[in-house]
């Protein structure tokens, strides 16, 4: 089933289900008490949230990926986010990833990423850059190293009631088809 699916450029009619899949994966992380991430409240409620995807697709920034034509995953690449330490040469950035939870063990993500090594590759980038949440059991970070990614930078993120800890990482793309780790 994984081996038909397909990355296409998103757009303003994909908002909605972007939206779909982060409330999805809310969903999940509060179903086994990790509410650190993204809290417990719905992506699709959130007016911030909603301007932000729509941004990414108004700026040509958003990909999805799909089974069967229904979306199974998402992903953002673009400039880095201001809140995390400045690349020292040019990157691709990785702002958002997630896939559907039902499909898991599919690779979605691990498809998406080496997608944005594809696209870095095409743009001359050799450096594929990403922060995820650095909380609980470094669960994320450690799927991060396990898709050959290397942690470079901690950082924390003021919020109005803690601060949220985020790790910054890096993978350097060597020759087009080197092996990578899934």
């Amino acid at each position: 089933m994984a081996t038909d699916l397909a990355v296409r450029p998103g757009g303003p009619d994909d908002v909605a289900a972007v939206l779909a899949l982060l409330d999805g994966a809310t969903r999940w992380l509060v179903e086994r008490g990790r509410t650190g991430q993204w809290g417990s409240a719905s992506h699709s409620g959130n007016p911030r949230r909603i301007a932000q995807v729509r941004r990414w697709a108004d700026e040509g920034e958003l990909y999805l990926a799909e089974l069967a034509g229904l979306p199974v995953g998402a992903i953002v690449v673009g400039r880095a986010v201001p809140h995390v330490p400045p690349a020292t040469e040019p990157e691709l950035y990785v702002n958002l990833l997630v896939s559907d939870r039902a499909h898991a063990g599919h690779r979605i993500g691990a498809r998406l990423l080496g997608f944005a090594e594809e696209l870095a590759r095409s743009r001359g980038v050799d450096l594929l850059r990403v922060d995820c949440y650095a909380g609980d059991d470094g669960a994320l970070i450690r799927y991060y190293e396990g898709q050959g990614f290397t942690a470079t930078e901690p950082f924390s993120v003021p919020l109005a009631d803690r601060r949220w800890p985020g790790q910054v990482l890096e993978r350097r793309l060597g020759p087009r088809g080197a092996d990578r780790t899934a």
